[in-house]
């Protein structure tokens, strides 16, 4: 067996200098680095020019660390160009991208070391100046997220639902918002009028001449605002038994109508008996005003803080559609009396008055709803308009970062930017006034009064004043809110036949507190009973006699 043999190589010994004494025949038309003794190895294989894969532990120390002795220019040979270029080449996409606005940031503090010595005391007084403005951008974007849902931690506050949700409720369907905004039933054909109850008195125009300089305090006025739901009316009873298939007062409706605006929870209990549909509200619920709801810095989730403000907005509203009225003279009567008062009320009774009226919503849907007048006023050419009044609120007129009404004090720009006023209100109450011209489109009235009233101090929800009036006519101020009539007429719609095809039985629509969707639960029939016993056995202990 041979053995292994090892050959050792020849080894070319320099005894003048150090490095190779020859270049070998292979290598001799190839380029040739200069190199030092001393230079270092470690960048033999660094592909990307980086030392380092964070730039920022250099130095300036290790800037320079593994650079040849003989300069940059030494290496020019092994430079990469690329001569073969297409001159056609052009960039698709030239936008920018955007960057989230609390990284827009025009000052950094690392861009001091760039500046010289004699510029860096010059401009260090802007640049502190450009930070806090910069911080102060930060804040604004993050409080549009909205102020008042977040605790000292950051994390979101979960508002509470309306009504809390039982074990035992079935979920049948999610109706999420981008859904239902996407939904559209034109061509409804105008209503007809079926009964026509209630009297209403005359406004005085007296009120539309009232400004900042002459307000006028707002009175209590002790009268008596009958909420009726569905099933407890006399009338939809009577002609639930030969007109109609579906059934609703004009709240109800306008609260489904303008679902998609909502910020706050709210439920409608529907009841499906054979082939019809009946939409109540359970007690002490549409009663009271929301608050600022579609607000950016919406009020502080407190329900103390919150039910103190809707009913301080309720009682404004309330008092001030009645105190512009003309007391004392001739009512204009429907045709039929007042269904929900007794003889002991009818000089207490506010004015109002209710249309029944019908729609045909095709497919055999034939919706009947009461819907509400608040006054009537002469027109130019003296003919009696149908009107419904409200009234906006300044429960905060701080003119401060902290102020909940938008920084728009009523007393200093209601004169001279009623515009900017009322533009900061349907930001702030979006719903409520969609809901108000809902309702006002519903009835059929010719006009809406709005009210401006304000508290005389910022800490009293008891004294306020009136500040000043403004009119529309609903259709125009529809247009003007954004308000389209067959997008709300096919959410409605959408409920109608999802609500068509289930069982009979009881049903509860509920909007998310927390989430852009409507849920609908089936609920056993004795749900809410305790709330709802005394006066449905009233009601049909009256309907048979």
């Amino acid at each position: 067996m041979a053995k292994a043999k090892f050959t050792p190589p020849i080894i070319h010994d320099n005894e003048t200098g150090w490095g190779p004494t020859g270049i070998p025949e292979q290598f001799s038309n190839m380029p040739y680095q200069p190199f030092a003794k001393s230079d270092r190895l470690g960048k033999i294989a660094d592909w990307t020019g980086a030392t380092y894969p964070d730039r920022r532990f250099q130095s300036k120390f290790l800037k320079n660390k593994y650079t040849s002795q003989f300069g940059v220019g030494a290496g020019n040979q092994f430079a990469y160009f690329h001569d073969e270029d297409e001159s056609s080449f052009q960039l698709v996409d030239t936008t920018k991208v955007q960057r989230p606005m609390f990284q827009r940031s025009k000052f950094r503090p690392n861009q001091r070391n760039m500046r010289g010595r004699g510029q860096s005391s010059r401009m260090q007084p802007q640049g502190m100046q450009q930070l806090k403005a910069n911080k102060m951008q930060n804040r604004r974007f993050q409080n549009q997220r909205g102020r008042g849902r977040y605790d000292n931690k950051g994390q979101m506050k979960n508002r509470e639902a309306s009504v809390t949700v039982k074990a035992d409720w079935k979920s049948i369907e999610e109706m999420d918002f981008p859904r239902l905004s996407k939904l559209f039933l034109p061509n409804i054909k105008e209503p007809e009028d079926l009964v026509r109850c209630g009297n209403l008195e005359l406004y005085d125009k007296s009120y539309d001449r009232v400004n900042v300089k002459n307000e006028r305090p707002l009175q209590p006025v002790d009268r008596i605002f009958h909420t009726v739901t569905t099933s407890d009316d006399p009338v939809i009873r009577r002609l639930s038994k030969t007109v109609g298939n579906v059934y609703a007062t004009d709240s109800i409706l306008a609260t489904l109508m303008c679902a998609t605006r909502s910020n706050y929870s709210w439920d409608i209990v529907v009841q499906k008996i054979g082939e019809k549909l009946f939409f109540d509200k359970r007690d002490n619920t549409f009663d009271l005003l929301t608050v600022n709801e579609t607000s950016n810095e919406p009020p502080v989730d407190d329900p103390e803080m919150l039910n103190t403000l809707a009913l301080e907005a309720t009682f404004v509203c309330n008092n001030f559609s009645q105190q512009v009225l003309k007391t004392g003279e001739e009512r204009y009567k429907f045709e039929e009396p007042n269904p929900f008062i007794g003889d002991d009320e009818i000089e207490k009774m506010a004015s109002v008055g209710y249309r029944y009226r019908k729609w045909d919503l095709d497919n055999g849907i034939v919706l009947v709803a009461r819907c509400q007048h608040d006054a009537v006023m002469h027109g130019v050419n003296g003919e009696t308009q149908f009107i419904n009044v409200k009234a906006l609120n300044e429960w905060d007129p701080r003119v401060s970062v902290k102020s909940y009404s938008g920084g728009i004090e009523w007393r200093q720009k209601l004169d001279s930017q009623r515009g900017a006023v009322l533009a900061n209100e349907l930001r702030n109450n979006a719903c409520k006034l969609a809901k108000w011209t809902v309702q006002s489109l519903l009835a059929g009235s010719d006009q809406m009064k709005f009210g401006y009233v304000s508290r005389v101090s910022v800490r009293d929800d008891s004294n306020h004043v009136i500040l000043g009036t403004q009119q529309f006519k609903p259709t125009e101020f529809a247009t003007q809110i954004s308000l389209n009539m067959d997008n709300a007429w096919g959410v409605l719609r959408c409920v109608i036949d999802l609500c068509m095809k289930q069982p009979d039985g009881k049903y509860l629509i509920l909007r998310d507190p927390n989430k852009p969707l409507i849920h609908l639960f089936d609920i056993p029939d004795t749900t809410f009973e305790s709330e709802e016993e005394d006066s449905s056995d009233e009601g049909k202990d009256e309907d048979d006699n």
